[in-house]
């Protein structure tokens, strides 16, 4: 695989609201868009970049705005470009238990299929290990900050079992995750037999849900950050693949006709690849429903 050095550029920083700052992907692969969110007595940010060099990074950038008081690291999922460099925020790396679950069942096994990429990525993934949690919870996790209290919110099964939210309630702003990214078609990890937690279904009713809930600054996992419509059209896109799906469960060439149906309909997006792997989810589901 032939990709650009993932490599988080820290000096694009921009402040979104009131010290929420945004690292922007600047539409680069395998680079995240992260968050640090400041409040008068610790500083939490979301999500690290793909392997220690990049985390280290984001470390000291932190550190900076930071300024002495206490950093959290937390991950809105457990794959390796949100989540491979957590070992280097030692002791302030807090996940939900299922996200935990996800690290200790398919995290080395994402680990060894992103150093099979070669190249830059390999490099990246240099003594990476898979993290492990500082600490786990159930439920939503409030974290005071200091005058700021921020909400990490498990959505339940989508992108993957472990999707987390980071909600700024005063702020009005929302990090997704892989729940969400503009610019591209939604990225399924759908890999049978090794990785099938993926949910098309599941992951539509939760983008419902985020969407009344009403955010005002969305920062979606990669892509530009937006408003309500960056949630919306996600939802929208995912409505599309499953009803172009499901309404060819009987023709024999399913995934490249609807693969040429939604390029047609959005030729500028990136990501083609992941349309087939939705569609083959998305038959999954849908036969699944037949049989129970």
């Amino acid at each position: 695989m032939n990709l650009p050095d993932p490599a988080v550029d820290v000096s694009g920083a921009v402040e979104i609201a009131s010290d929420v700052l945004v690292i922007p992907n600047n539409d680069v692969a395998l680079v995240p868009n992260i968050g640090v969110v400041a409040g008068s007595e610790a500083v939490l940010v979301v999500d690290t970049g793909l392997g220690v060099a990049n985390a280290s990074r984001v470390l000291e950038f932190a550190s900076e705005v930071a300024r002495g008081r206490r950093l959290y690291l937390t991950t809105t999922h457990f794959h390796p470009e949100h989540a491979f460099g957590a070992s280097v925020f030692a002791g302030s790396y807090v996940v939900n238990r299922a996200q935990a679950e996800d690290l200790r069942r398919k995290g080395s096994g994402y680990l060894e299929m992103f150093r099979g990429f070669g190249g830059a990525i390999a490099d990246r993934l240099a003594g990476a290990e898979v993290p492990v949690p500082d600490v786990v919870f159930d439920g939503v996790h409030s974290l005071d900050l200091g005058g700021r209290t921020v909400l990490l919110r498990p959505t339940g099964r989508g992108h993957t079992l472990g999707d987390q939210v980071i909600e700024v309630p005063d702020a009005g702003v929302l990090f997704t995750g892989d729940l969400a990214e503009t610019g591209q078609f939604a990225i399924f990890p759908w890999f049978p037999p090794h990785d099938t937690d993926v949910s098309g279904v599941s992951w539509i009713e939760v983008m419902d849900r985020l969407i009344e809930a009403g955010p005002r600054v969305v920062v979606p996992g990669h892509g530009t950050t937006g408003g309500r419509e960056v949630l919306e059209g996600v939802r929208d896109y995912l409505r599309e693949l499953r009803d172009e799906t499901w309404r060819r469960r009987d023709s024999a060439d399913v995934v490249a006709e609807v693969r040429a149906v939604l390029v047609e309909r959005h030729p500028e997006w990136a990501g083609r690849e992941w349309i087939d792997l939705g569609v083959g989810c998305l038959c999954a589901e849908l036969y699944s429903f037949s049989v129970d």
